[in-house]
């Protein structure tokens, strides 16, 4: 078995220059290096062999001189009167809402596919079985409705996307501005 006070002598000066060169004030590193020496006595028992010390020791070493610069990181007490961020905008929502009435201004043959597919969710089959038209059929009416739907929505706004989708649109048309609002 390994005596603590043994392993300690032997490990105690690289262990205090290994602190001192990472940590300016010397009443810090005698403090750290005690702080060492008590997890190392406390959890001694725990090494298998001897050779693998040294380095449980500087693991030991590293992670009490990281825990020393967490302990000092300074914390600023936030003022009451500080107002709240605020909220992002729902893009997504906001255009929703434009949508309803642009979907309501496209032929009714692709705005019924489209508002079963899209509004409402159905599969591609459903719309085509609730129509009573053939799968092509409906796939093309939605295909066709998607274009037109986004070709509107592109003559009233300029929307600007990002890797996370839309992050901003502004009315071109004073008529489209009307809908949303």
């Amino acid at each position: 078995m390994i005596s603590t006070l043994d392993c300690w002598q032997e490990h105690k000066t690289r262990l205090r220059n290994y602190i001192a060169k990472r940590v300016r004030e010397s009443d810090a590193v005698d403090d750290i290096l005690q702080d060492v020496f008590l997890k190392a006595h406390t959890s001694l028992h725990t090494v298998k062999s001897h050779g693998s010390i040294t380095a449980w020791l500087f693991r030991i070493t590293a992670n009490a001189i990281v825990d020393h610069y967490r302990s000092r990181k300074p914390w600023a007490e936030l003022s009451d009167d500080l107002a709240a961020p605020e909220p992002e905008r729902d893009y997504i929502t906001e255009l929703a809402t434009c949508i309803q009435p642009l979907l309501g201004d496209l032929p009714e043959i692709y705005r019924s596919a489209l508002m079963l597919s899209e509004i409402q969710g159905l599969p591609q089959q459903a719309v085509a079985d609730h129509l009573g038209i053939s799968l092509s059929d409906a796939k093309s009416r939605i295909q066709r409705g998607r274009a037109k739907l986004h070709q509107r929505l592109l003559d009233c706004c300029d929307i600007e996307t990002g890797r996370r989708g839309v992050i901003d649109y502004t009315p071109r048309d004073r008529r489209c501005d009307d809908e949303c609002d």
